[in-house]
């Protein structure tokens, strides 16, 4: 809290009027399923990004990011998108969600702080938008309600960055607490804390580093042919999470998805896949029991890789070696340990949950994939945090 005060002080000659602390994300499996409805499981972690704002008495926004040593500018009468201002782009789009919606904002001074740079993932940009509009709302007193506040990001990412509104993102920034995994609904809208207490567990966050490609055009999938497909094959089922699932008759999966090309059909596969896992992963952790938790992250991962083509060799890798660190490899129908690339694929991140006992040798293995493929992994070892919040002095 001291360094970002000092720091916006540093910078604009005042400390500021409100900081606030927004965490830092992943999603745990299902987050390319919203399109279809499905479900979402997240975790906000103690990856914190503080934005500390203060009022100018002119039209001008003023930001500040002292970690990347940039300062960026604009003007309220003509907020633009601007390729080169990257991560500022985050906070006009916030400010431009509040004027476009009706309300007034004031010039402003911004400074945003974190040790995560936007450019690792980790649900830093969404951290950086939720954080400003939390700031935003209450220093101007502009009495938003929690929907309108939904509507001001809607209309930020849609409008001014001309970008998708992930509700999951949104949600698990917003609504999560200490100790829980955030599920959200996209057929509903609607969010749900789930309590996470595998206390005897070590969660890491890696960013693999490795340089992010696209190898398919993901929009392809997001047609409404395919999410009427999927609809076709959904069946109610009170006694699940949800009240349904897929269909699980293989005729009627194939003749269902007949109509579409080998590698859509791989892909909706997948989808349908996800909300098994999500459902799977619900299950085990309402019985406390790690092992089936750990079956449906495994299961997922290996999805994503087979069906959704979005792992990589690197990722795969790591994975290998978390796999490797079960006591009995002869049998893995209960896991001690689970793993799986988390967020926009084709490299970059992934989780794991290991146990305590293994973290020095996963570290060590680590190590041996840097020396193997020459890039240097940044791990994090996280819990399940708070959502956004204003930071008292």
């Amino acid at each position: 809290m001291n360094l970002v005060n000092d720091a916006h002080e540093t910078e604009y000659g005042e400390l500021p009027a409100i900081t606030v602390s927004a965490p830092g994300r992943f999603h745990l499996i299902g987050e390319h399923s919203w399109f279809f409805r499905d479900k979402t499981l997240s975790m906000a972690v103690n990856l914190p990004v503080y934005v500390a704002v203060s009022v100018r008495d002119d039209a001008s926004v003023r930001f500040y990011f002292p970690q990347l040593n940039e300062r960026k500018r604009a003007s309220l009468s003509s907020l633009k998108f601007r390729k080169e201002d990257r991560w500022a782009n985050a906070v006009k789009a916030i400010i431009y969600g509040f004027t476009s919606g009706g309300f007034t904002v004031k010039g402003l001074n911004i400074t945003v702080y974190s040790d995560i740079l936007p450019s690792a993932g980790f649900g830093i940009t969404t951290a950086i938008k939720i954080g400003s509009a939390v700031a935003i709302n209450n220093l101007l007193d502009l009495n938003c309600s929690q929907a309108q506040l939904l509507q001001v990001i809607e209309r930020g990412n849609k409008l001014f960055l001309n970008a998708g509104n992930f509700l999951a993102d949104n949600f698990s920034a917003l609504y999560s607490k200490k100790g829980t995994l955030l599920l959200t609904d996209h057929s509903k809208a609607s969010w749900q804390n789930i309590p996470f207490d595998f206390n005897d567990k070590v969660i890491l966050l890696t960013d693999a580093r490795v340089p992010r490609i696209s190898t398919w055009d993901k929009e392809t999938m997001l047609e409404p042919e395919n999410a009427l497909l999927l609809g076709d094959l959904k069946e109610k089922k009170n006694n699940v999470f949800g009240g349904w699932a897929y269909n699980a008759d293989p005729t009627d999966i194939n003749e269902t998805l007949s109509v579409v090309s080998e590698d859509m059909r791989r892909k909706l596969l997948c989808i349908m896949y996800e909300h098994n896992n999500v459902l799977l992963a619900l299950q085990g952790i309402e019985k406390n029991n790690f092992g089936m938790f750990a079956r449906a992250v495994n299961r997922s991962h290996e999805s994503m890789r087979d069906l959704y083509d979005i792992s990589c060799p690197e990722i795969d890798w790591i994975l290998k070696r978390v796999g490797e660190l079960e006591p009995n490899l002869e049998d893995v129908r209960n896991p001690v340990t689970c793993g799986r690339i988390t967020g926009k694929g084709f490299g970059r991140c992934l989780y794991t949950i290991v146990r305590k006992q293994d973290v020095e040798t996963l570290t060590k293995h680590l190590k041996d994939y840097e020396r193997i493929f020459g890039f240097h992994p940044l791990t994090y070892e996280v819990v399940p945090s708070d959502g956004v919040k204003i930071v008292e002095d």
